[in-house]
């Protein structure tokens, strides 16, 4: 049976898909050839790509565990992408079995994956919405039946913002969404940066992404730490200051050995909401 066949029902597989080409990265079975063709140009030029999307997987997973270890009882994973080993809700309910988390897509593959992912799993739900909808999203019914607003909610922003140009400003985006949870509620934000990062590098991922589903749109130190603006930043590793980290570092025992060639392609953070 062709790739064609075997494309769930308003799957386009024409064009590379960020999700898919990210399941790629990560070593996933869930692409098609389009996006291993696109996903092997960019390695081509940037050799580290997988290690880049593993620490990224990584920040994603500590991060979830701190924030439950910390109180955090809901989560709301915005961009969650396609299922790999311990997704949100396996990181959160390893803490707190009772924790319930909402994942949010709009890509209409990672609905049919999540759909059998999430089958018999309890706490658990998704809706498909657009990041740059908060009202929508918000006011979604199943998002309404999952997660009490009255409550602090730890709210994922992972290695999504970068897909949200300029012109849509994603600050104000996210500005939005803590402006909707409660004092105690956090922000766990990582985002793709091109600070000292290789021009060759660079044009390929611009070039590849821009005959994908999305275009990139990188950002400076200064422009991440941006996202956090109002909010109380939690040292990301001990003895570390109040500031935005490369992703393999946070929550890492020895940020030294953490600190990898893939793991400086993005910065994160996790930031809570105090007032």
């Amino acid at each position: 049976m062709s790739e064609i066949e075997q494309a769930p029902p308003g799957v386009d597989i024409t064009i590379p898909s960020v999700a898919r080409m990210y399941d790629y990265f990560l070593g996933g079975t869930d692409n098609f050839e389009v996006d291993r063709v696109a996903g092997e140009k960019i390695r081509a030029n940037m050799p580290e790509a997988m290690d880049t999307a593993w620490a990224n997987r990584g920040f994603l997973q500590r991060s979830v565990r701190w924030l439950a270890e910390n109180g955090i009882r809901q989560f709301i994973d915005v961009g969650a992408g396609l299922p790999t080993m311990n997704n949100t809700h396996d990181a959160a309910q390893a803490v707190a079995p009772d924790a319930r988390i909402l994942y949010v897509d709009n890509d209409p593959l990672v609905r049919v994956h999540a759909n059998k992912l999430l089958e018999g799993s309890s706490g658990t739900a998704f809706i498909t919405a657009d990041f740059r909808d908060p009202d929508g999203l918000f006011g979604h019914e199943v998002a309404r039946e999952t997660i009490d607003l009255s409550r602090p909610v730890g709210l994922l922003v992972v290695a999504l913002t970068h897909f949200v140009p300029d012109e849509d400003d994603p600050w104000g985006l996210i500005r939005r969404y803590m402006d909707r949870l409660v004092p105690g509620s956090y922000l766990a934000l990582s985002a793709a940066t091109d600070d000292r990062q290789s021009e060759r590098a660079l044009g390929t991922i611009h070039e590849e992404y821009s005959k994908s589903t999305a275009s990139v749109h990188m950002r400076s130190h200064a422009e991440v730490t941006r996202f956090f603006d109002g909010l109380e930043l939690v040292p990301p590793y001990e003895g570390a200051g109040r500031v935005i980290s490369y992703t393999g570092e946070w929550g890492a025992e020895d940020p030294v050995a953490a600190d990898s060639d893939g793991s400086r392609w993005a910065y994160c953070g996790v930031a809570r909401k105090t007032a």
